[in-house]
């Protein structure tokens, strides 16, 4: 098994290198300098000063002028994990989890936040080992770090909390025993800087993007194959048409799809309208716009991955312990909001080009039945495409705009960064649903278009499609057919 090497710089490629080779990581040689070189500059600064620092020999957040006797040290870091694991409503996905381990170790490789080597290397372990630690959606108000969140993916380091190993839930304490580990006593600053971090924002950050980035695409494609199903002209695709307004996403949209329709029969055909429907002629401004919303969302997140972000931050060099807010969620908790409005746009377009297929226009039957009336055909297929879009333009409504008061006044303004992850995430859950429908749509409506074939680019996706879901020539049971689509778009590359 490969074994991927933390150092300077992580990326979202390498990321899902890691993750869809099942990959070991481990500390290079560098990193666990810099590890070293911050602990036991930690260390001897303690020993040499009795200046307040926060969080090491003060209390925290609106208790940070109550000094800690330098015995308590390790005890207030203990208190401090166990204290902040108050996480409630649904388990975050395992993958997440894994991602925020990845990300929490990655951003303490630098050495600024005063951790110990053995504290990182336990951390691995939990990745390497497949340990998931059991975390909780909600809880965390993007601004102290993700407080909540990473205390419950830390507590298993003290053999508390609970884990996910090998197909069973367990306590922190029991994955100890079984993997005969000596829980660990945390040093001075350790459970701050477990604690204080973007990783939860991080980890769906990188999730949602790789997912955006896939979709988009994927909207795109079932994009195309409604153009040709609903017998819209090609035209709107032209490259002159956007050499004069060269939104980058937009050119590529348009791109994509003529490509996509490339040897279609059905565009040989004479078409009849003059003009097409917004949702047919103006995918590449509406999916374009998408694209680079995307693309600016992917540089944040970039960034993010690469940064540290508890408190306070360690400078050896500089001979310097300073106080800041690296661990605000604002950049990306506006991020999440914009990237949501983005993909519930993406599914907000799907939804209209599925409702002109159904409208029985263009020749083709009233809800894609084969015998309308004695058959229902698709339509209730888009109510349920409708209701899934008017939830996204709920969860699209900005969670950063939002501020709430919290230890009593210190932390006054909060970027509520992981609610706008964890509902952005739901819009691409939707995003997916509705995809699926428009999918049915498209391939039901080319079926009617026989003898006549789109491309051969997309008759392979269909064909392929077709073992999922296969024609509906009478009703039938939809529901199966919705999940099976989500199936087949999870798997999308392998086509």
């Amino acid at each position: 098994m490969n074994t991927f090497q933390i150092s300077d710089e992580l990326d979202i490629a390498s990321i899902q290198s890691i993750f869809s080779n099942n990959m070991r990581i481990a500390l290079s040689a560098q990193a666990k300098k810099r590890i070293e070189k911050g602990r036991k500059y930690l260390d001897n600064k303690l020993l040499s000063s009795t200046t307040p620092v926060y969080g090491i020999n003060t209390g925290l957040g609106s208790l940070r002028n109550i000094a800690i006797d330098k015995n308590s040290y390790s005890k207030l870091q203990t208190n401090a994990l166990r204290s902040h694991a108050c996480g409630a409503g649904s388990e975050v996905p395992a993958e997440i989890v894994r991602l925020m381990l990845l990300l929490k170790i990655q951003s303490l490789s630098y050495g600024n936040s005063g951790v110990g080597a053995d504290t990182v290397e336990r951390l691995i372990d939990f990745f390497n080992q497949g340990v998931i630690p059991v975390v909780f959606e909600q809880g965390s108000l993007g601004a102290s770090g993700d407080l909540a969140p990473l205390a419950h993916l830390c507590l298993p380091l003290i053999a508390e909390g609970e884990v996910l190993h090998k197909g069973k839930r367990k306590s922190g304490a029991l994955l100890h025993k079984e993997m005969k580990w000596t829980p660990l006593r945390l040093k001075a600053k350790e459970g701050l800087a477990l604690l204080n971090g973007t990783q939860f924002m991080g980890a769906y950050g990188v999730w949602l993007v790789i997912q955006a980035q896939k979709l988009s695409s994927i909207a795109d494609t079932i994009g195309a194959m409604s153009v040709d199903g609903f017998g819209a002209k090609l035209e709107p695709f032209n490259s002159l048409i956007h050499r004069l307004r060269p939104h980058p996403g937009q050119a590529k949209s348009a791109k994509f799809i003529s490509d996509c329709l490339k040897g279609s029969g059905l565009q040989k055909q004479k078409k009849q309208d003059v003009q097409d429907p917004y949702s047919f002629r103006c995918i590449p401004q509406v999916h374009g716009a998408a694209r680079d919303v995307i693309k600016h969302v992917a540089n944040i997140i970039s960034v993010e991955i690469n940064s540290v972000t508890d408190n306070p931050l360690i400078f050896p060099g500089e001979d310097k312990i300073l106080s800041g807010g690296n661990f605000h969620g604002h950049p990306l908790a506006m991020a999440f909001d914009y990237l949501g409005i983005a993909l519930a746009n993406l599914g907000n377009i799907s939804e209209r080009r599925t409702f002109q297929l159904l409208s029985g226009q263009r020749n083709l039957p009233a809800f894609l039945a084969k015998e309308p009336g004695l058959n229902t055909g698709l339509m209730i297929l888009q109510y349920t495409g409708a209701s899934v879009v008017s939830q996204n333009k709920q969860y699209a409504t900005p969670a950063s705009a939002d501020s709430i008061v919290s230890s009593n006044g210190q932390e006054d303004y909060v970027s509520m960064g992981a609610n706008a992850a964890v509902k952005c995430h739901r819009i691409v859950q939707n995003l997916k649903t509705i995809l699926s429908i428009e999918l049915i749509a498209a391939t039901q409506a080319l079926q009617f278009r026989k003898p006549l074939k789109t491309s051969p680019m997309l008759q392979n996706i269909i064909d392929n499609f077709r073992k999922s879901v296969p024609f509906i020539d009478h009703d039938r049971y939809f529901s199966a057919d919705i999940q099976a689509g989500i199936r087949f778009l999870e798997d999308w590359n392998r086509w």
